[in-house]
């Protein structure tokens, strides 16, 4: 469905009970960066409602009602249905990498350079996106609710948890983000008045060019030193 003025609040609600049928385990099984994203998807009419493993048969039973589409099975190619896991860490192998810090989409792990990281269990929604990403192989997944799978595995607070947490955590990378660029700012001002204090000023015609010359040459080198940094 295209988005119009006109049906615009009423693709803003469907997108709204869609997210809402999700589990929020922030995944990306689905295909999409997050549930949200997948949810706008299925809204527009740009996904099937069968991509959710963690909602099993029965989010995907959900999504029929909310859409009025036909209940299809689980698609295999974004895995299968089964019970809730946490991560846990053996802090005993755990080198203080971050890279699971940093994977986490509900920062349910804490911890620091080189330090033991831990897992906050109520937070976990057992996305595993930290295991790929482990370099020693320290973390694991336990089963939480041993035989029951899919939505049956999940409580509508838990949903909300994760979804609160997602969103915490994303506008703490916004904020962090804006803070790196306004150090690179500041770093950049700083060198630039720096170069005019110290350089000697060129005499004669041309001399106002030739400053907009190096001028221009330190920030081209600053603006690509901040590509590297923020991965442009």
């Amino acid at each position: 469905m295209p988005q119009t003025p006109q049906n615009a609040p009423a693709l803003q609600a469907l997108f709204l009970a869609i997210d809402a049928a999700l589990p929020q385990t922030q995944c990306t099984r689905c295909g999409y960066p997050d549930c949200a994203g997948y949810a706008q998807a299925i809204a527009c009419g740009q996904a099937p409602i069968n991509q959710c493993p963690p909602g099993g048969q029965e989010g995907i039973e959900r999504l029929a009602r909310i859409t009025g589409q036909t209940a299809l099975p689980l698609n295999a190619e974004h895995g299968s249905e089964g019970p809730r896991h946490v991560a846990v860490i053996d802090e005993a192998w755990c080198i203080g990498c971050t890279l699971c810090i940093k994977a986490c989409p509900t920062d349910a792990i804490v911890g620091a350079n080189k330090l033991m990281h831990t897992v906050i269990e109520p937070w976990c929604t057992g996305c595993e996106l930290c295991i790929p990403v482990c370099p020693v192989d320290c973390i694991q997944l336990d089963n939480v609710t041993d035989t029951r799978t899919g939505w049956a595995a999940w409580s509508v607070k838990e949903a909300q948890t994760a979804r609160q947490r997602y969103g915490s955590r994303q506008m703490r990378l916004v904020r962090e983000q804006q803070a790196h660029e306004a150090r690179l700012q500041t770093e950049a001002q700083m060198k630039l008045a720096d170069l005019a204090a110290h350089t000697k000023m060129p005499q004669g015609p041309g001399a106002e060019a030739e400053m907009d010359r190096k001028r221009a040459i330190i920030e081209a080198a600053l603006a690509k030193a901040k590509a590297r940094q923020t991965g442009a």
